[in-house]
């Protein structure tokens, strides 16, 4: 099952997303924005490199002024193809010739530019040695929500890629647990991602026992036994936008205690998604689901932020945390998943994609949050 296909992502798409940066970066006092191959480029632009290599890649974007793409001139026919290329000039570049010198025709000589993050250090000095009057600061310090605001066409995405990681938990819940390794179920999670239609699988956490006491664990040899409780936490991209949901299984039936703390979770998570809606900060969100695991005498055992952003990649802003006074505004997708950790024992997560609607939010997971007991 790999469902519609989604509606494809236009040149005026890519064009509105431009525009929208260059003024974002106009309205923050940039002169404008220097974006990598990476996650910011595909979205802006929907070109993705064949390879990213030391030769420089660069879209610049400024107000008032056309976007430009510099390339490698061997890349600039894959350039041409992007679906955003009728919206952007290209500039190509051959190898022995100075690219930074061909960049810095395009930049105001003393400005301040936002770089997207994984800009190689490489290029980044390249720039400032031509340009020693500039100066730079990353894209998530500068415009921290560029992305984080997903149309109708995204949010159909976030929401079929949800559906797809819903479908794989239903799977995985039949299979056998007891007596195979934590390695085996992930490596079930990971096909099970690609047969509902995931492109790529990001992470496929499978903590059993005291394991799960490790947020981010990493599946290894560890033979699951009966007793156990497995947290299960999975997700990657499925045309191109991401899937991240967690839930904790029991092998068996559990302990009183056991049982206890997965309900407390649960509870915590439904508060966290009831204090979702418009005008409400990022911190507030932390705050309802902390408040209940803390009022239990859990709180020293939630020891990681509530939630993270979701979009093109599987985190990135906005953070669900103490803090962070960002607004939720209709459009916001991220995780709410608080989680218990108690060392050498068990750990509980719990965790759905919500986005922030007109009137509160929605859930773009929708498996069972009560205790699931598998064999």
């Amino acid at each position: 099952m790999t469902g519609t296909a989604p509606v494809p992502f236009t040149a005026d798409d890519y064009k509105a997303r431009m525009d929208r940066a260059a003024r974002q970066a106009a309205d923050a006092g940039l002169a404008g924005l220097l974006v990598a191959p990476g996650p910011d480029l595909v979205w802006l632009t929907g070109y993705a490199p064949p390879a990213v290599t030391e030769r420089l890649t660069l879209l610049v974007l400024a107000a008032g002024r056309e976007p430009v793409l510099v390339v490698p001139t061997l890349e600039a026919p894959d350039a041409e193809k992007a679906t955003g290329a009728p919206a952007l000039a290209l500039r190509d570049w051959t190898d022995g010739k100075d690219p930074y010198a061909l960049t810095a025709a395009l930049l105001d000589a003393r400005g301040r530019f936002g770089v997207s993050d994984n800009a190689w250090a490489l290029h980044l000095l390249g720039l400032q040695k031509t340009l020693p009057g500039t100066s730079y600061v990353s894209l998530t310090e500068a415009l921290p929500m560029l992305r984080a605001v997903k149309d109708a066409a995204e949010l159909e995405r976030l929401a079929a890629a949800g559906a797809a990681a819903d479908a794989a938990f239903e799977e995985i819940r039949n299979v056998r647990f007891s007596g195979r390794r934590e390695s085996e179920v992930a490596a079930d999670l990971a096909a099970l991602l690609r047969r509902f239609g995931h492109s790529q699988v990001d992470f496929t956490i499978v903590a059993s026992g005291p394991n799960g006491a490790n947020p981010h664990h990493e599946a290894g040899d560890r033979r699951i036994e009966r007793g156990d409780m497995v947290v299960l936490d999975f997700g990657g991209l499925k045309d191109g936008y991401g899937s991240d949901t967690s839930r904790t299984v029991h092998v068996g039936e559990p302990t009183e205690e056991e049982r206890r703390v997965h309900d407390l979770v649960r509870e915590a998570q439904e508060a966290g998604f009831r204090a979702v809606r418009p005008g409400a900060a990022c911190q507030d969100v932390d705050r309802a689901a902390r408040a209940v695991i803390a009022d239990a005498g859990y709180g020293e055992y939630f020891i990681h932020r509530t939630g993270h952003g979701i979009g093109v990649t599987t985190h990135e802003p906005p953070y669900m945390i103490e803090g962070e006074e960002q607004p939720l505004v209709p459009g916001m997708c991220f995780s709410v998943e608080p989680g218990v950790y108690l060392p050498g024992r068990f750990g509980v997560r719990i965790e759905d994609i919500v986005t922030v609607t007109e009137d509160g939010g929605r859930r773009l997971n929708d498996t069972e949050r009560g205790m699931v007991t598998v064999d």
